[in-house]
């Protein structure tokens, strides 16, 4: 291990987690595809896809630590949201990041390009009028948002991705969250999620210690500060930098799949 390896793990687990606290994602949507592309480009090292999600499980336990700490004043977190989405998403997690040990390297990418496609998707179809309805007054579907939320889990824990890629459009789009609120909310519901992963991830031996303690360092110095720079940005921005983001990703892997 060389100051090259150090800087460019270093760079990714940065870039990474400063947009994931930006815009209230995990930041494995962008983390996963620069870990497995860029590093042997340089010649530095070429993780598989298991060592990859691995250390994207660790590193976003940190990434969304810091964008919790940075939300939890203002209102935007919704406890019951949290609860319901928090307790099935930690079961589905852990289910998909123990279970993915058994899965080839192509089985991993694909269920990663699946749900990368999935979020690109959703993140396009319009939605009026959610930001005028008043935080105090915010409903959803408790059971539906608990089943959606168990599914992402199962899917996220085998990427090591904690599902924020995909719960922001669903709250946005199926549950009718605010945009304010499913930022916040989403960063302690994938916290909860890359609790399950990690553990899964951990008792399989898929994690590389070294690269995740690298962006676990980077990821606290730029995750409160995407958190910070969010706050003050236009909430449609936020939504089109993420479906950008998402919809770059899904293409490339898709590219590599086929």
């Amino acid at each position: 291990m060389d100051f090259a390896f150090i800087l460019t793990i270093f760079l990714i687990g940065f870039i990474g987690s400063y947009v994931s606290g930006m815009v209230g994602i995990g930041g494995s949507i962008i983390k996963y595809p620069m870990l497995l592309y860029i590093p042997p480009v340089f010649g530095i090292a070429a993780f598989t896809a298991h060592e990859v999600s691995g250390i994207s499980a660790v590193q976003v336990f940190f990434a969304t630590l810091g964008g919790v700490w940075a939300y939890r004043k203002g209102g935007y977190l919704n406890k019951t949201l949290i609860l319901y989405m928090g307790v099935s998403i930690l079961m589905g997690s852990f289910i998909g990041g123990y279970g993915s040990k058994f899965m080839s390297e192509g089985g991993i990418n694909l269920v990663y390009g699946i749900l990368a496609l999935i979020a690109a998707v959703m993140m396009f179809i319009p939605k009026k009028g959610l930001d005028e309805i008043p935080l105090e007054q915010v409903s959803f579907n408790k059971w539906l948002a608990a089943i959606l939320a168990l599914v992402v889990g199962v899917g996220a824990g085998i990427v090591g991705a904690a599902g924020a890629f995909l719960l922001v459009p669903i709250m946005l789009v199926v549950l009718k969250i605010p945009t304010r609120m499913t930022i916040a909310s989403s960063l302690a519901i994938t916290l909860i999620s890359s609790i399950g992963a990690t553990v899964g991830k951990v008792a399989t031996g898929q994690v590389d210690y070294i690269p995740a303690l690298i962006m676990v360092v980077a990821s606290l110095m730029a995750a409160p500060l995407g958190a910070q720079a969010g706050k003050k940005m236009n909430t449609k921005l936020l939504q089109w930098i993420l479906a950008g983001l998402i919809f770059g990703t899904a293409i490339k892997i898709w590219l590599d799949l086929l």
